[in-house]
């Protein structure tokens, strides 16, 4: 299989698909989602709520921080995790300007 095309499509098209590829793991979107009601979460308090190995939850973790969906700050020995809200907000931005027509939901 060869590499996904890219070439010829809008910066804001490749970046947004990137985004959107690394929300479409459940895991991911649960991340995402537990972030909403428990900000500044710790791998360990997602090992607690995921069904998921530590290995796992680190590499999902990573895939989200890589496309800008969540930050990550160092306290101590442990890294807190939010969402980052100006690349959520963007997100929603282009579904309901880009996808939804005129903006209806």
């Amino acid at each position: 299989m060869g590499i996904t095309k890219t070439f010829g499509f809008a910066f804001k098209i490749n970046e947004m698909a990137d985004v959107l590829k690394a929300l479409g793991n459940p895991a991911r979107l649960k991340i995402i989602q537990l972030l909403m009601s428990h900000p500044k979460s710790t791998c360990g308090d997602f090992l607690v709520m995921l069904p998921l190995a530590q290995s796992t939850v680190s590499k999902h973790l990573s895939e989200l921080k890589r496309v800008k969906l969540i930050k990550g700050k160092n306290v101590g020995n442990n890294i807190y995790y939010s969402l980052n809200e100006k690349t959520w907000q963007r997100v929603k931005d282009f579904v309901n300007s880009e996808i939804v027509p005129n903006g209806e939901e």
